[in-house]
């Protein structure tokens, strides 16, 4: 049987990326991995996230589970979901704290012109399109430019723009997906998206990079 850790640092809305998961895989075995012991035995890797990087980056370390997650990013196929894709990068604007450093980039907040000129609300909140930039696995079956679920106040900017496996425009165009070997991060939230959403959960499922 498959077993997916779905990392418990404190921070995700677990629950709900749970039911998608089994609701997509119901002959797979989801875990809430409160340890690296769990993470570590998980043939897929989920790292949800919601609330401040400093906050989250804290609690990673603190639990044990920074370094099982790191090693799971270069051993077996891991998903990052919103801040668990902005934890992935080398260092964050939010409380200008460092990341795990898998990815090279920063993470930014929405420049303020964004609600000053363009009349647009700080966070993102909503559904909003993602163009697809790179062929991949986890696109199987969903359309380029399908819509997606998003709440987030930060964006990540990669140092190497190839990784970028979708983009979303709002006020600016932005990455929100990336793809490198075995791990694949969106900003959006899959288990709140619908067809689309869970389509993606289900070929991460099936995915053997």
């Amino acid at each position: 049987m498959n077993q997916i850790a779905i990392v418990d640092y404190g921070m995700g809305n677990l629950r709900s990326v749970a039911k998608a998961i089994e609701h997509v895989a119901p002959h797979s075995r989801a875990v809430i991995a409160t340890t690296a012991a769990e993470v570590r035995a998980a043939d897929h890797v989920v790292v949800p996230g919601q609330g401040a990087m400093p906050d989250c980056m804290r609690e990673l370390a603190a639990r044990g589970l920074r370094e099982a997650v790191i090693e799971a990013a270069q051993a077996k196929p891991l998903l990052g979901i919103c801040i668990g894709l902005q934890m992935l990068f080398t260092h964050s604007e939010e409380g200008d704290v460092p990341g795990l450093g898998l990815l090279a980039g920063e993470v930014r907040r929405f420049p303020p012109e964004l609600t000053t000129a363009q009349g647009l609300k700080v966070p993102h909140m909503g559904w909003n399109r993602v163009a697809q930039r790179l062929p991949h696995p986890l696109w199987q079956g969903i359309d380029d430019g399908a819509r997606f679920y998003f709440v987030h106040s930060y964006h990540v900017v990669p140092q190497d723009e190839t990784i970028a496996a979708g983009v979303t425009d709002y006020g600016l165009s932005f990455t929100s997906a990336v793809a490198h070997a075995n791990i694949f991060a969106v900003q959006f939230h899959p288990e709140k998206s619908a067809e689309a959403g869970l389509r993606l959960l289900g070929n991460f499922l099936n995915w053997r990079p």
